[in-house]
């Protein structure tokens, strides 16, 4: 099928590809502005389908002219170009999205049909070029699920959104953006008159995330700038309580089912709100005294401005999303199955299967002589999260209950304020039991990552990865941390 003269749609069909070797020169293949490629991407009962959305040429290009190819192998998705006369790879970048965490849920799995909007980012090409959209499949191979081909002197490619209904905010610059990490903070659930707030809430994230290593010491490798479109509510969605809000890019909690799971499936208005500066990865910061956050790799993070935790859910979910970092912790709730599959290895640096125990993924910062896998008192520390998870379950579950049968919002506010003091027990309770704990310098091999209590193993004892609280991150993470900064500003 031909549409117009700017695409050739195809099938999942075999092209030539002729890999690149070598680096790619920036300015003989592309102009310095951004291409936007919009897609939908829909879960067919048993397979997945994606569909050409829209084909838009944004602003100055944020990435580094210098690292145009994906060193990392993360995402089980990877966004390629090509040159249309000798397919040579030009750009290529992993990612995941929220469509992919949606397909190891129970309702894929019975086959309920659900779409979502996604957007890959890439330089703007001089000359005709070919988009692949890949799947990276569990076998460790790839299969293609687009192939655009793509003539940059199209009409039908369309030009950024110029509304003037946005503010952006400076927060912290340094510099030209293609050698920074350019990071866009999305204002999400702020009136107008929340303006003033807003700035508050600013300024206590540049010290929240400067605080923390490797950032601080990187400090001046990045630009920060915010983007506020007002909402008409404050505030984000929160279903189960039955309470729904106009925001700008209709954030909610209850994502997945999971009641603190905070993202958006409003990705076209998040995209054109964002559009209105260059940037490398996107921060939603939501209005809310909830505890709750997300973050999906080279999608963007989610976290809640007001909430005890606000630091750890910002630097916890911003670990996710731009540096590809895994969940460390086993033993929460979480609405996936089989989202590290049995018999591979995780993409992911700071998680493994120990499946080859000689090579060890991060055998360089191993302790000498520690044992791996490496015990760690795992039992006495699952039967106290045991008794936590069920205490904070049915404090969810009274909130909800209030909340639909109209109870007072002092009766409410009340119960709200049991669960954050269990949660900040629990916390101080972590702490304890860690700080006491022999190996909690070292690195080995240690049992419980990754959704998985069995099978699955994490670098260190504890991490801002694994465990709720202002920590740093595991040697490992931060290396992983700073190879992304590196990779977007050498």
């Amino acid at each position: 099928m031909k549409i117009r003269t700017l695409f050739f749609l195809l099938s999942i069909l075999i092209i030539p590809i002729v890999s690149a070797t070598g680096n790619v020169t920036f300015n003989e293949h592309y102009t310095g502005n951004t291409l936007r490629i919009d897609f939908f991407h829909t879960w067919e009962k048993t397979y997945e389908a994606v569909k050409l959305d829209a084909v838009y040429k944004e602003g100055p290009w944020a990435g580094n002219p210098d690292s145009l190819l994906d060193p990392f192998g993360y995402g089980r998705y990877k966004i390629k170009l090509f040159t249309k006369d000798t397919s040579q790879l030009i750009y290529s970048k992993g990612y995941d999205s929220y469509f992919g965490e949606y397909k190891t849920t129970n309702d894929a799995a019975a086959g309920k049909r659900k779409t979502f909007h996604e957007t890959a980012l890439l330089p703007f090409p001089k000359k005709p070029v070919t988009f692949v959209l890949e799947l990276m499949n569990k076998k460790g191979g790839t299969e293609k699920l687009i192939s655009l081909d793509l003539d940059p002197s199209s009409p039908d490619i369309k030009e950024a959104e110029k509304k003037d209904d946005k503010t952006i905010l400076p927060v912290h610059n340094t510099g030209d953006p293609s050698k920074k990490v350019d990071l866009v903070i999305i204002a999400e659930g702020y009136r107008a008159e929340d303006e003033n707030k807003l700035k508050r809430d600013l300024e206590k994230v540049k010290k929240t995330f400067f605080s923390q290593q490797p950032y601080k010491k990187e400090k001046d490798k990045f630009n920060i700038n915010c983007v506020f479109k007002p909402s008409k509510d404050s505030g984000p969605d929160e279903p189960r309580q039955k309470i729904f809000r106009d925001t700008a890019i209709s954030a909610t909690f209850n994502s997945l089912g999971s009641s603190r799971y905070l993202l958006t499936e409003d990705n076209r208005s998040l995209r054109n709100i964002a559009s209105m500066v260059p940037y490398d990865a996107i921060i939603i910061m939501v209005n809310s005294k909830r505890y709750g956050g997300g973050g999906i790799y080279n999608s963007f993070c989610t976290f809640t401005s007001d909430n005890r935790q606000t630091s750890y859910l910002l630097l916890h979910e911003f670990g996710h999303s731009f540096s590809g970092l895994a969940d460390e912790y086993y033993s929460s709730s979480v609405a996936y199955n089989d989202f590290y599959p049995k018999g591979s290895e995780p993409v992911e640096a700071n998680i493994t299967a120990l499946l080859d125990p000689e090579n060890l993924k991060w055998k360089d910062y191993v302790t000498e002589g520690i044992k791996i896998p490496t015990p760690w008192g795992k039992t006495e520390y699952d039967e106290k999260s045991k008794k936590f998870r069920k205490k904070r379950a049915a404090l969810n579950k009274k909130i909800e209950k209030m909340s639909k049968n109209n109870f007072p919002k002092f009766a409410i506010k009340k119960v709200k304020a049991e669960l954050d003091e269990l949660i900040e027990k629990n916390r101080k309770d972590t702490k304890s039991f860690f700080s006491d704990n022999k190996l909690k310098d070292s690195v080995g091999a240690f049992e419980g990552a990754g959704y998985s209590s069995e099978g699955l193993y994490r670098p260190m004892l504890d991490c801002i990865m694994f465990s709720i609280g202002q920590k740093p991150y595991c040697r490992v993470c931060e290396k992983a941390v700073s190879d992304m900064i590196n990779y977007y500003t050498r």
